[in-house]
């Protein structure tokens, strides 16, 4: 792959977050039956963040979970009883509005995965979206609530978010799947 361009800095990102934060608190008239799910790996950091953001803006610790939902990806055809999910999730989400929180919406496949595995542990009274990118190209009918920002993007270029806690920097960019080299 190729660097394209950077499309976020780490500014940008942190008022992103702060934004996204404050649109889950005003559409549901507060925070107190929200939970915040990160899908692994790159959601986890950014309902970390969200979670951070509303108790400073809040005062109220959101919980948060993990959810690995390897075993419910349409593009995988492993056998599931060699897989140990590294699902935590250790509040109930049953009646509760459950925000799922992702890097990039791309196809809405892995969403839609995600949301499989969430109600075989409950069933949630809501389930909204929130996602660091929406970078279009949907073939599942599957829209996010809170968007860090909209990027039109071809098929044949990827987006990538990075996290100073897993890449030791932070940057949301565009590279070119057929072409190779890096900034």
């Amino acid at each position: 792959m190729q660097y394209k361009a950077m499309i976020m800095d780490q500014k940008s990102m942190e008022r992103s977050i702060t934004r996204i934060s404050h649109e889950i608190i005003e559409k549901n008239k507060g925070i107190g039956d929200v939970v915040l799910v990160g899908i692994q790996t790159r959601g986890v950091p950014l309902a970390r963040r969200i979670a951070q953001r509303i108790q400073a803006i809040e005062g109220v610790d959101l919980p948060v979970g993990e959810l690995d939902m390897t075993l419910y990806r349409d593009d995988l055809h492993s056998d599931p009883s060699k897989y140990q999910s590294k699902t935590r999730i250790p509040f109930e989400i049953d009646a509760r509005i459950v925000v799922l929180l992702d890097d990039v919406i791309y196809t809405g496949r892995t969403v839609r995965g995600a949301m499989e595995a969430l109600f075989r542990m409950g069933r949630p009274r809501m389930i909204q979206l929130g996602v660091m990118v929406d970078r279009g190209h949907r073939e599942l009918p599957i829209r996010a609530d809170f968007v860090g920002k909209n990027v039109p993007t071809s098929r044949l270029e990827v987006v990538k978010v990075r996290y100073a806690e897993l890449d030791g920097f932070e940057d949301v960019a565009i590279y070119d799947k057929q072409k190779s080299g890096n900034p």
